[in-house]
């Protein structure tokens, strides 16, 4: 029997790819690197926040000259990563009746550590037990080892958890750590790019995750 519900935070808790591109371009402008669309972050997005920016550079960037185009937007990111963010529609309500009901609720992401403790407390306080980012490359998801880790921390079995996610990369973590995943809709993945990518169950609002747990 499920007890456990862990999320993914950008592009399914939270929309957060405004302030996402309009840091990635704060440090490219500092650079005299062009900067990127909307579109072009969203398709960056996914595999945290050193791939978005080495996605986001003109090819032939790396190096130390990266590094110190990552440092800026690192910082100019910590500091605003607030001001266009919000949760998506339903979410707030989502979780209150998921926490109502006695499941535990994790968050498991490849943004920054600091940024997915910090803005999971502002955005949704004790509604999140447990919220983890990455820390660097190697417990970067697909790698499940974060997920893991929130399963032991809520004290709770595999086999009651359920994964939930807008990527293609949450597709591979649930995979890679044993558990069913759900595939949101409103993110930053289309039904069809989801779908390509092997999701195996869809949903197109967060109401609709209360039905997959058999919750009236």
């Amino acid at each position: 029997m499920t007890d456990t519900v862990i999320f993914d935070l950008d592009g399914t808790l939270l929309d957060t790819l405004t302030d996402l591109m309009d840091s990635v371009n704060f440090a490219l402008g500092r650079f005299g690197y062009p900067e990127r669309t909307l579109d072009e972050i969203r398709r960056f997005v996914g595999n945290g926040v050193r791939v978005l920016m080495q996605r986001s550079v003109p090819n032939g960037v790396d190096g130390d000259a990266f590094e110190k185009v990552f440092a800026v937007f690192r910082e100019h990111y910590l500091s605003n990563m607030r001001n266009k963010t919000d949760a998506y529609g339903g979410v707030r309500e989502l979780l209150k009746v998921l926490k109502e009901n006695g499941y535990k609720i994790g968050v498991v992401s490849n943004k920054l550590d600091e940024a997915v403790k910090e803005l999971c407390a502002d955005y949704f306080g004790p509604l999140v037990d447990f919220a983890k980012g990455a820390e660097g490359e190697s417990d970067r998801k697909p790698n499940p080892s974060n997920t893991w880790k929130c399963i032991d921390s809520l004290g709770s079995k595999r086999e009651n958890c359920i994964y939930v996610g807008d990527s293609e990369v949450d597709i591979k973590t649930a995979a890679n750590a044993g558990l069913p995943c759900v595939s949101v809709t409103w993110g930053f993945r289309t039904r069809d790019e989801l779908s390509a990518n092997g999701a195996s169950e869809l949903i197109d609002s967060p109401r609709e995750l209360l039905g997959i747990l058999g919750i009236k």
